[in-house]
């Protein structure tokens, strides 16, 4: 993650979501970022979450762990992915994108927490703070930041983390897994007023 996105460049990335889960959900192709639009943010690689709500309910959510294309595209294309292939909810129709909330959470690289037994993992956590990403082998899980504040306590934070790598819930304590943390800028529609008016130029950053 770079430095902090500016206001114009929230926005602007809420739009691309936008366009990405209708484009979907229609079965067509988004259009690409005008070039007067592409700020040094938005075009390095990065990557994202994007989390659909509809009616203060989870209705998908997908992203990725490592930064393969420019940050735009990422955000468009984890929209239109986590409206159509959330394997937890049938794919948003139509009728629902006007009560589709979008929210973008755009990561830091992970990096590898070490630690040395599992309380040492528990007082290393940043409830609040970091992402967490368990590792076993070729298989990983990962929690958003956002996860704790409906999970506040650690240990089970890394009992569901567990489960949902698909290993016991006491798993972390019993084995020593791997483990990565990151953390996120997140930002949603409701913030910002003007995010599902027509596309802007984002504010270009300072260059000193």
């Amino acid at each position: 993650m770079t430095a902090e996105l500016t206001r114009a460049e929230k926005v602007q990335l809420l739009r691309l979501a936008r366009q990405g889960l209708e484009a979907a959900v229609r079965g067509q192709a988004p259009p690409p970022l005008a070039d007067e639009a592409r700020t040094p943010a938005l075009v390095q690689p990065g990557c994202s979450f994007v989390t659909l709500s509809e009616q203060g309910e989870l209705r998908g959510c997908i992203g990725g762990l490592m930064a393969e294309e420019p940050l735009w595209r990422d955000v468009q294309r984890r929209a239109g992915q986590a409206g159509l292939h959330d394997y937890r909810f049938i794919p948003v129709q139509p009728a629902e994108l006007p009560q589709i909330e979008i929210e973008v959470s755009v990561l830091s690289e992970p990096a590898p927490l070490d630690y040395a037994t599992p309380d040492e993992l528990l007082r290393r956590l940043r409830p609040h703070v970091d992402g967490v990403v368990l590792r076993q082998g070729l298989s990983r899980a990962t929690f958003l930041p956002q996860v704790w504040e409906s999970v506040p306590d650690p240990e089970q934070f890394l009992a569901l983390l567990c489960q949902k790598l698909g290993v016991r819930p006491d798993a972390w304590r019993r084995e020593h897994l791997q483990v990565e943390t990151y953390q996120v800028e997140e930002f949603r529609e409701p913030e910002f007023e003007e995010a599902r008016s027509g596309l802007d130029r984002p504010t270009a950053r300072p260059t000193t």
